[in-house]
């Protein structure tokens, strides 16, 4: 009876019922079949939260930037790159790397993110800024723009980090060495992180600067194929 939680959250989750509402009931349900107090039960729900508190406001983020979208977030990015005359997919995407490693190189990972930031903010821009050089983007065009946007938040974030000297990973790296007798200092480790970070930046850079003249490729062939479709459609009427 114990597993009932476990049961609750495969029938929620299979109705498609709030997954908040879902584990939580699920926990509830498990605390009073193992005979737990409420008080006992809140008690244990308020220590998982401080003890998993970086998931907890990972989970609280999801909400307030949806919120923010449904109150024009989206457009109003889209509005402020489509006066940037200037402004092409590629370039906004190189700016947004150089950001993104430089500020995760000082710690702050915290800063970008798929969720609170590529998808309402970065994503929306850069097809916007296409769609002022070429019109309406076709939809293939629309998902290879939303996916370079992706790859370059996961480029900086994982080259950026590995120059900071309090990176769990660097740690991780210190700790394995000096079980085998050789003793590094963090911040030397850190160091040699800098020369791969700088080469990701140029080559990452380099296919985001290529993306601009893909993009107006694909552009242009759909163009082409929607006119010969137009015409075919034109000419078998007349037949």
């Amino acid at each position: 009876m114990t597993l009932i939680g476990i049961f609750i959250v495969i029938i929620g989750f299979a109705l498609r019922l709030n997954p908040l509402l879902v584990v939580t009931i699920a926990g509830i349900t498990t605390g009073l079949v193992g005979k737990l107090s409420f008080e006992q039960i809140l008690t244990t729900f308020g220590e998982s939260f401080v003890q998993n508190r970086y998931l907890s406001l990972f989970i609280l983020t999801l909400p307030i930037i949806g919120l923010l979208e449904r109150y024009g977030l989206k457009e109003q990015s889209q509005t402020i790159i489509s006066k940037v005359k200037s402004a092409t997919t590629g370039r906004l995407l190189i700016i947004y790397l150089f950001i993104r490693e430089a500020t995760a190189a000082i710690g702050l990972t915290s800063l970008g993110g798929h969720a609170q930031m590529v998808r309402p903010l970065i994503a929306p821009m850069a097809e916007s800024a296409s769609e002022n050089k070429f019109g309406k983007l076709p939809k293939h065009v629309r998902n290879k723009i939303k996916a370079f946007s992706a790859s370059t938040d996961n480029v900086g974030l994982f080259f950026g980090e590995d120059i900071f000297i309090a990176f769990g990973a660097i740690l991780l790296m210190k700790g394995f060495f000096e079980e085998n007798g050789i003793i590094l200092e963090p911040l030397h480790m850190a160091m040699w992180g800098i020369p791969t970070a700088i080469a990701a930046f140029i080559i990452h850079s380099v296919r985001l600067y290529m993306l601009d003249r893909k993009i107006k490729y694909y552009v242009d062939e759909s163009k082409m194929q929607d006119s010969n479709g137009k015409e075919s459609k034109s000419h078998d009427y007349q037949s």
